[in-house]
C-alpha cells in the first residue's frame, strides 16, 4: 500500500437491507478478522456509510488503529427504486445495461457514481491509506464494475484503488 490509496471495502454479512439493520453474529466475526487483517497497511483515516451495518464493520478496525469512524452520507447505498420491487433483479441488471435509467423514486447509476466518486475524493488522505466502508451496488458502481462484477462481490469485500484510478480486489480473510 501507498500514502493516498483507497481500501474500499463492502461491508461485512448484515440482517437486512434497511439503513438500521445490525450486522449478524458471522458479520460481526468478518469485521473482526478484516481488523486484523488491515491494521498493518498504514490506514490513516476510515470513512463509512452512516447505516449501521457500514459503521459496525469499520468500528473494529478504528478500535484497534485508535481511529475514529468518520460517516458520509453519500456513501449510503444506491436507491434503486423508492417502490417495493418483487422483479428488482431485472431492474437491477436494466440500470447496468442503462446508466441513466432512473426507476420512481430512485436514482440512476450515473448520479449513484458521482456522489460515490466525489466522496472518495473527499476521503482520500494524501499522507496515508483510506478505508471506505460501503454497500455493494454503490461500490461496483465506484469501480465501474458491471452487473455480473456486482453479482460477484462478498462480504466483506475489500478493493484497493490507487490515484490512477486502477483497482484491485485484496484478498483477506473473511
Amino acid at each position: 500500500m501507498s500514502g493516498s490509496d483507497l481500501l474500499l471495502v463492502r461491508h461485512a454479512k448484515a440482517e437486512g437491507q434497511a439503513p438500521e439493520a445490525p450486522l449478524t453474529a458471522e458479520g460481526k466475526a468478518q469485521a473482526a478478522r478484516l481488523a486484523e487483517a488491515l491494521a498493518g497497511l498504514g490506514i490513516t483515516r476510515i470513512v463509512s456509510s452512516p447505516w449501521k451495518r457500514a459503521v459496525e464493520t469499520a468500528r473494529p478496525l478504528a478500535e484497534r488503529l485508535g481511529l475514529e469512524v468518520e460517516t458520509d452520507v453519500r456513501l449510503t447505498e444506491r436507491v434503486l427504486s423508492g417502490l417495493d420491487l418483487p422483479d428488482w433483479m431485472t431492474h437491477l441488471q436494466a440500470s447496468f445495461r442503462d446508466p441513466d435509467l432512473t426507476l420512481p423514486g430512485g436514482e440512476s447509476g450515473t448520479q449513484a457514481q458521482a456522489r460515490a466518486l466525489a466522496a472518495l475524493a473527499d476521503a482520500r488522505d494524501l499522507k496515508g491509506v483510506t478505508v471506505i466502508v460501503t454497500h455493494g451496488n454503490l461500490l461496483a458502481l465506484a469501480l465501474g464494475l458491471d452487473y455480473a462484477g456486482w453479482a460477484g462481490l462478498r462480504n466483506p469485500d475489500v478493493w484497493r484503488l490507487d490515484t490512477g484510478g486502477h483497482a484491485e480486489r485484496v484478498e483477506v480473510g473473511r
